[in-house]
């Protein structure tokens, strides 16, 4: 159990959980039907179950890239702490159970659940041909919340669909830092990212405008939330608030010349950010 958590990098469901349960929880307070234990769990077991799928086949997919890039060739599959076969046997599980975890919740999640599939699992495919692999993850991410409102009965309303906008910038912008590491590889390679066709500096700026613009977005979703809900206050703007330092504090780890602190910017920064929005937004609905 330990190899396959750390093979779909578990840990790292803490960048798109919070938003899922802000989905949840707005969708069972706009609807009215009060909160559910048995949706709940469910949700979870979506957001797990998908992202599970999504990551086992990105390892899969990409293991005889791994094998040849140093930083990733101490991953599951190179390493042979898990084989090939048994990792695509846990896509294969892990996918059908997402699927079926759909069924037990709604049947709009049922009958689109092929379409957010093909999108997580598609994303592997993407850096061989455009550069625009970083926005295919962040679109794969940024269905996290919208998702689980439609799950607790909510529709494609606004503020849900705002916070994917948010999810998608903000995660095209991170990955967009992460793979900094591999732009030489990456050329050598023939494998496309921002860095490879841009340059470390530029890559950076367009990483810098995309949270600039997610800032944007996460501000106009807190104004929304207030005209539509009067329940909401302070801590929905202090949340907002929050993210947009800790999305400003990030890009000040991270130069073309110096790239020691890319996990720091990464797991640490963009971890926090998430929680701390999350943790807050549910907060202040409760209260």
């Amino acid at each position: 159990m330990k190899r396959y958590l750390s093979l779909v990098k578990f840990s790292h469901t803490v960048f798109a959980l919070p938003f899922a349960l802000i989905g949840f929880f707005l969708g069972t307070f706009q609807t009215g039907q009060g909160f559910s234990l048995r949706l709940f769990v469910l949700v979870l077991l979506c957001m797990i179950f998908a992202r599970s799928a999504a990551m086992a086949f990105n390892r899969y997919i990409d293991r005889s890239i791994d094998e040849k890039n140093p930083r990733t060739a101490t991953r599951e599959i190179p390493a042979g702490i898990i084989s090939a076969r048994s990792a695509l046997l846990f896509v294969v599980l892990t996918s059908l159970l997402f699927v079926a975890t759909t069924w037990l919740i709604n049947p709009l999640c049922f009958y689109l659940s092929p379409v957010a599939l093909l999108v997580v699992l598609g994303y592997s495919y993407t850096k061989r041909f455009t550069y625009l692999c970083h926005f295919i993850l962040g679109l794969g991410l940024s269905l996290a919340p919208l998702g689980a409102y439609l799950a607790a009965g909510g529709g494609f309303d606004q503020i849900p669909m705002l916070y994917s906008g948010v999810v998608l910038l903000w995660v095209s912008g991170f990955d967009i830092i992460y793979a900094l590491q591999d732009e030489d590889f990456d050329k050598t390679f023939h494998l496309h990212s921002v860095p490879a066709a841009l340059g470390k500096k530029r890559a950076l700026r367009v990483s810098e405008f995309l949270h600039a613009v997610c800032g944007g977005l996460i501000l106009l979703a807190a104004y929304q939330l207030t005209g539509a809900f009067p329940e909401f206050g302070w801590l929905n703007w202090l949340a907002a608030g929050s993210f947009i330092a800790l999305l400003i504090y990030q890009h000040t780890l991270v130069t073309p010349s110096d790239l020691s602190r890319v996990n720091l910017a990464f797991f640490t920064t963009n971890g926090l950010a998430s929680l701390l929005f999350g943790f807050l937004l549910i907060l202040d609905l409760y209260l």
